[in-house]
């Protein structure tokens, strides 16, 4: 092997690496803040993906997600919260708040409508 297939084939490897980090890599969560009457808010960047992808909150209590869609892919012009039996369109540039109150403690996914931009909803007991 010459120089120039070593440097090609250790560029493939490191962006296979980067790929699987930025798809399946940890993600933090955002805790939810508390804010009028008790509601537990947090806002959602949309562009590419969710920002933030993992939110914490607490069971029974109120929850407001407030959706920003910063692009214009029709792949995220929805989000579905299917175990809350939501889903909601997302207008470029408008702010969407998702209303409900999650009963039981677990994760519950949302994604968009073709299940490429994902995200996790934590609630906790």
């Amino acid at each position: 092997m010459d120089a120039a297939q070593v440097g090609v084939t250790a560029g493939g490897a490191a962006t296979i690496g980067l790929i699987l980090w930025f798809f399946f890599g940890p993600r933090t969560a955002a805790a939810a803040h508390e804010g009028t009457a008790g509601v537990q808010e947090v806002e959602v960047r949309v562009r590419g993906g969710y920002t933030p992808d993992r939110i914490e909150v607490r069971r029974g209590r109120p929850v407001r997600l407030s959706f920003v869609r910063d692009e214009s892919s029709p792949c995220t012009e929805q989000v579905v919260l299917g175990d809350f039996g939501i889903v909601r369109t997302l207008p470029q540039g408008v702010r969407v708040d998702v209303e409900f109150t999650p009963e039981a403690a677990g994760e519950y996914p949302f994604h968009c409508a073709m299940n490429m931009a994902r995200g996790t909803l934590v609630v906790r007991a």
